[in-house]
């Protein structure tokens, strides 16, 4: 597969879990698009680390996307580190793992790859795309490149392009990993080590950007971490300091550092407007697909008006689009959280979009 880089990768594989029958038509197929942090495992145990899946609280009897009625498939992303071809693989050049002499990639390459995969699965038109933050990215890609492959598409939580203070806190999280001393050039698999520190800091400072100040204020607040007064060091004396040391920590034993540096640089790399000549609306020129573009007040990573841009374009065509901006104080990660207002925004769009299509509808 010809990657935007100019690079010919293959062979290469993904990785996929699917939950619920593909019915005789083929036209129950939703493609679930995982964000940075996220891997396959959408809704069933991870094997790692024995968590439920990402998103289990969307995907079930009963809500909005219901194996008894949807076949729902996730793939891993290309260059991710849970079964799809990435860094962290073994360069059939070499015998070894690819290391940073993997190619760079964008998140055209991440929907080429999935194309790929629709393709030896036998589905040729899926009912849904949808996905959150870099997932959301996604969505929009795949709406822009392969329209007649979708029925409708949900991009949650993200932009058109990525802005240049999310690149700035990618950079700080590269910059950390590429710090620890064992990174060693990203070659640290020949060492048998790995820069979990670098990586831990990069996890710890991109989780701030998933919150809200409002979230951190009611769930910390200025609140110790089992003592009763400070302790005068640098140990984790409040408890916002103990949280994010846990997500750093337990981030480092389920996710590749190369593959962080990768994913977060392809969506640095992500602009559907210089793509279009500065005109987003001709991203979507024609489009039959139907459209339900969400937001959130409080996310600062992905703001509200970042996402009403896609919805101007969309309107620009003559678009099919809903736009939902929901009220919460959860920041950018409630999109994986218990939010009603979203399960209920998505069920009653992917309900009515079976009723007009003529499927069979929950």
């Amino acid at each position: 597969m010809r990657l935007d880089c100019g690079v010919d990768l293959g062979p290469f594989t993904v990785a996929y879990q699917t939950y619920g029958e593909l019915n005789a038509d083929k036209s129950n197929a939703v493609l679930v698009c995982h964000a940075l942090s996220g891997d396959q495992f959408v809704a069933s145990t991870h094997p790692n680390t024995g968590k439920p899946g990402w998103w289990h609280i969307l995907i079930g009897p009963g809500r909005p996307l219901d194996p008894a009625h949807h076949h729902i498939i996730c793939a891993n992303v290309l260059g991710g580190c849970m079964g799809t071809t990435g860094p962290a693989s073994i360069d059939p050049a070499t015998g070894e793992p690819y290391g940073v002499n993997f190619p760079v990639i964008t998140i055209a390459d991440m929907v080429r790859a999935q194309a790929r995969l629709l393709d030896h699965l036998g589905i040729d038109k899926l009912f849904c795309v949808i996905g959150g933050s870099m997932g959301g990215m996604q969505v929009l890609q795949w709406a822009s490149m392969f329209p007649d492959r979708m029925h409708t598409a949900v991009p949650i939580a993200a932009a058109a392009r990525h802005s240049a203070q999310n690149i700035g806190f990618h950079e700080v999280g590269r910059q950390a990993i590429m710090a620890d001393p064992d990174w060693h050039g990203g070659n640290y698999a020949a060492k048998d080590v790995s820069p979990s520190r670098g990586l831990a800091v990069a996890r710890m400072a991109a989780h701030i950007t998933y919150l809200s100040e409002a979230a951190l204020r009611r769930k910390f607040g200025r609140k110790l971490q089992d003592r009763s007064q400070i302790t005068y060091g640098f140990e984790a004396d409040f408890q916002v300091e103990s949280y994010l040391r846990h997500q750093g920590m337990t981030f480092v034993e389920r996710f590749d550092a190369n593959s962080y540096l990768y994913l977060t640089r392809a969506m640095d790399y992500f602009d559907m407007v210089a793509d279009h000549d500065g005109v987003l609306a001709d991203a979507f020129t024609g489009t039959s697909v139907r459209f339900c573009v969400v937001s959130f007040t409080s996310d600062w990573l992905f703001t509200t008006s970042e996402v009403r841009e896609i919805v101007h374009a969309l309107n620009a065509v003559a678009a099919d689009v809903s736009f939902v901006e929901i009220d919460t104080d959860k920041g950018h990660d409630a999109f994986l959280l218990d939010e009603p207002e979203l399960h209920a925004t998505l069920g009653g769009f992917l309900s009515a979009a079976a009723e007009k299509l003529g499927f069979e509808t929950p």
